[in-house]
């Protein structure tokens, strides 16, 4: 293995890979913009339906006749805009225009409670968004009458309006705005910067190996003067280099955008303010290396038996299905990275990720995870010695999936013709 060689190979497929469109725009482009804008999307399309939700005009039927003491409960219901009173002659008229979306709710009083106590019951259908603002609607008017009723009640009998308390509930937020910024930044940060590393190497990875072969341009790429295990530690390291600047870019981006697309979602007098702990930087890159280092082997190890670049996007598929475990564990905002988790690839880099972010630093566990994340890289690349031992693979005469060449080449016990 020649140094020089490599760098020289390496500088090759980076000019190249800046060539090619869709790896620029999969590995640059996307991290930058992709989720930057794919979250203002989806955050905008949420402020945009809830006010469409506010200005629906709720329609309700009132069953039977009111009696008299729920009369001014009645009045309160109907006193804005946004409740429409519909006439029905039956219930079971009303609970059909309920079923088929033409009514929102369905309103029937019951007997009193008690002297000048109204109660009520509300139909509604919850699987449909509009019968659910229906019915918050009516509990709320239903709630302030109710309080409106107590305080006239308690007056009547003497009681003043601390008495009628006899105690006060309130809440304080102890979390200072840089603590919540960091709790939200955290977790999406472990969970999109896993994503960007595996989109970062997925095309890379595909192209540099099933792309060749498909260009038909691996077989010269072989005739070099550079060793065989100098082309493939070049491409192995373009592949990695992708993966990094696609993580970095994206957490880059993130952090730059994310206090002005969430903000107008949160309430008033509520805020978010970012900043990292000069700590985080360092360990973030080194995840984003571990992560770049274990996809990048792993998607050329099984891109490399396709010839095709769709059928090296259809083998790579089982390793992008790894971007989902942090999805699974990890994402708890109480907990912290624990010695089991520190001991599954993938997720332990994400919960790492995160607990640097939120100024947490477990240096053992920190130090396992790399262990582990580093073994894992170190048994993809044994397993890629492997396979390079054989010729049919490495000129491109192999027809069959790394499955199958597992199965025939690779287990104890099998003999093969491999390469000089």
């Amino acid at each position: 293995m020649n140094w020089t060689h490599i760098r020289t190979l390496y500088l090759r497929e980076l000019r190249s890979a800046l060539r090619e469109r869709t790896i620029v725009v999969n590995s640059i482009l996307m991290p930058i913009f992709l989720y930057p804008v794919l979250l203002w999307v989806m955050f905008t399309g949420l402020t945009f339906v809830q006010g469409l939700a506010e200005g629906y005009t709720s329609r309700v039927a009132v069953i039977e006749a009111t009696p008299p003491e729920h009369t001014e409960l009645l009045a309160e219901f109907f006193a804005d805009d946004d409740t429409q009173q519909v006439e029905v002659s039956t219930h079971d008229e009303a609970l059909e225009l309920l079923q088929t979306g033409d009514l929102d709710a369905i309103i029937r009083f019951g007997t009193s409670t008690g002297e000048g106590t109204p109660s009520l019951r509300v139909s509604y259908d919850g699987a449909v968004d509009r019968s659910r603002r229906a019915l918050d609607r009516i509990e709320t008017h239903a709630r302030s009458f109710r309080t409106s009723w107590l305080e006239d009640e308690g007056r009547a009998l003497g009681i003043d309006a601390d008495e009628q308390a006899r105690f006060m509930l309130g809440s304080h937020n102890v979390s200072s705005e840089g603590e919540l910024g960091a709790m939200l930044f955290g977790q999406m940060i472990s969970l999109f910067m896993v994503i960007m590393v595996a989109l970062g190497c997925f095309v890379p990875s595909v192209d540099t190996t099933a792309g060749e072969r498909e260009r038909s341009t691996w077989e010269t790429l072989m005739t070099v003067s550079a060793s065989r295990t100098s082309v493939v530690v070049s491409k192995y390291l373009y592949v990695a280099t992708l993966g990094i600047t696609a993580g970095l870019l994206n957490v880059a981006a993130l952090f730059i955008s994310i206090g002005a697309i969430v903000q107008p979602l949160l309430g008033d007098g509520e805020s978010l303010s970012f900043s990292l702990p000069p700590m985080a930087l360092p360990v973030m890159t080194l995840a984003a290396i571990g992560l770049a280092l274990f996809f990048a082997s792993a998607m050329m190890i099984l891109a490399s038996f396709a010839r095709t670049f769709k059928d090296g996007q259809a083998m790579v598929q089982p390793v992008y299905w790894l971007v989902f475990v942090p999805m699974v564990l990890g994402q708890q905002t109480d907990a912290t990275l624990t010695p089991t988790i520190a001991a599954i690839p993938v997720a332990n880099v994400a919960m790492m990720i995160r607990d640097a972010i939120n100024g947490v630093f477990l240096w053992p566990l920190i130090a396992q995870t790399l262990v582990v994340t580093g073994l894992t890289v170190v048994l993809c690349l044994w397993l890629a010695r492997q396979i390079l031992r054989f010729e049919d693979y490495l000129l491109g005469s192999y027809d069959g999936s790394f499955w199958r060449f597992a199965k025939q080449r690779l287990r104890p016990g099998t003999s093969t013709r491999t390469a000089s």
